[in-house]
């Protein structure tokens, strides 16, 4: 899932490189691995993201009480799973954080019963009033989950300050590159079907729709060979 605030021109964020779509201003944006002490940044910056997705609009449908179960939401994520598993990544330029991605490697895309322990308790704090809501997601997902070892990109997101930095690009650019290293297949789902053209320009493709059910929004199951 790819975002930026309040926005739907998922071309913002374009690198300038081999065959990665371009912008010149991503040349300054730096990628680094996410330790547990960018946890709150990771999460601040997501919550900014994300906040008119369709999954989590579904999921928070009180926008008063959305960006502070996001930022609860993305912070148990990122603390019990992306970062222990190695797959958190930080976009930032001068210093600023501006973008944030949560990968899990292959074989690990799915929490460990321990990992579940330590993080689901803050997810239905995230949750509130609406834990059905993460639950039906949670199972539509997994149920339809490639078999075969890959990367799995669960969330993309640029803040809304740094709309149009290059960030998001420079975030998919720097695990791409491993996954092409190292030829493992990346995965992802789209939430927003404007975004399926930009994540096409980084060599995904569609593989399926997945219907979240109980009236829940449609997302976009991609896959990416290596190359």
């Amino acid at each position: 899932m790819l975002h930026t605030k309040k926005r739907n021109d998922p071309s913002a964020c374009d690198v300038n490189v081999k065959y990665w779509p371009g912008s010149v201003d991503a040349v300054s944006v730096t990628v680094r691995p996410a330790t547990k002490t960018d946890v709150p940044a990771v999460a601040t910056v997501l919550a900014d993201a994300f906040f008119d997705d369709p999954v989590m609009a579904w999921m928070w449908p009180d926008e008063g009480r959305r960006e502070h179960g996001l930022r609860r939401y993305f912070a148990a994520e990122a603390r019990f799973h992306s970062v222990p598993v190695g797959g958190a990544d930080i976009a930032e330029r001068d210093e600023i954080v501006g973008g944030a991605a949560l990968w899990a490697p292959p074989g690990a895309w799915k929490p460990t019963v321990w990992q579940s322990l330590r993080m689901w308790p803050r997810l239905a704090v995230a949750l509130g009033s609406h834990p059905r809501a993460g639950i039906a997601v949670s199972a539509a997902l997994e149920a339809v989950h490639p078999a075969e070892p890959h990367w799995y990109l669960s969330t993309l997101g640029s803040a809304s300050h740094s709309r149009g930095g290059g960030f998001g690009a420079a975030l998919l650019r720097s695990r791409l590159d491993r996954c092409d290293a190292t030829h493992a297949p990346a995965y992802l789902e789209s939430s927003k079907e404007v975004n399926i053209g930009y994540y096409e320009r980084f060599g995904f493709e569609v593989t399926r729709e997945i219907a979240i059910p109980r009236g829940g929004p449609t997302l976009w199951a991609m896959w990416r060979n290596p190359r």
